[in-house]
């Protein structure tokens, strides 16, 4: 028969774990709960640059973070030939960039990892090797990820997604809340997600300013598919 002692220390030890579960409850939201951003872009669009170096980075800056699935899907503008040649709309650097961008996310699932790297590319895309990898590393994954089949397959995986939403990717930067594109409302995303979510905790803080990070910008930046660019 337990001790009273023994006893005791079994209770104490579940009473533990339901707090921990509940503090933990009150300030992360479950998987389910979470709202679905997804950014569609491609590496050298410098306005997808502009949105995931100046945008995306309030979610983690913040604590959006805790009611926020961001997925980024490096493809943007390319298309796909018949041959399955992947063809992209700043040239060959930018296809590498995005295999890069695609293998960065399979290195590093959690998206706060793989978003600071990817960020930090699209700061420096000339410079990145030197820069980023000696700040997160992962030059082994990465380096036998694009030189493998393993991102073709990636970006393969990025184009079926990019080239099946409905309704139609427009033009890149395109962002989705739960499956629903903002249109020109992107730079408004933190308060469309702080709308969006439909969770159990409590609203993160941030929403509650969210007004106050909508870019006063008078025409929306983006690239059509179209557009011929030279750089």
């Amino acid at each position: 028969m337990a001790s009273s002692s023994s006893i005791d220390k079994l209770v104490f030890f579940f009473l533990a774990c339901i707090l921990l579960f509940t503090f933990s409850d009150n300030f992360v939201a479950g998987d389910s709960d979470k709202v679905k951003l997804n950014l569609y872009y491609e590496s050298l669009c410098p306005f997808c640059q502009d949105f995931i170096v100046e945008g995306l980075v309030k979610i983690f800056d913040s604590d959006l973070q805790t009611i926020t699935d961001l997925k980024l899907v490096p493809f943007g503008n390319a298309r796909v030939s018949d041959d399955m040649t992947v063809t992209c709309q700043h040239g060959e650097e930018e296809c590498k960039l995005n295999a890069i961008e695609a293998c960065a996310i399979r290195t590093w699932p959690d998206p706060k990892m793989h978003y600071g790297f990817i960020r930090c590319v699209e700061k420096d895309t000339k410079n990145w090797e030197a820069s980023c990898v000696k700040l997160y590393g992962g030059e082994k994954a990465i380096k036998d990820c694009y030189s493998g089949d393993l991102s073709k397959n990636l970006i393969t995986e990025d184009a079926n997604q990019t080239l099946s939403l409905k309704p139609k990717l427009k033009y890149v930067p395109w962002v989705t809340v739960n499956g629903k594109p903002l249109y020109e409302r992107m730079d408004d995303f933190v308060a469309k997600v702080c709308k969006a979510y439909k969770g159990k905790t409590s609203l993160p803080k941030i929403c509650s300013s969210s007004a106050s990070h909508v870019s006063k910008r008078s025409k929306l930046r983006v690239s059509y598919a179209d557009e011929a660019i030279n750089y």
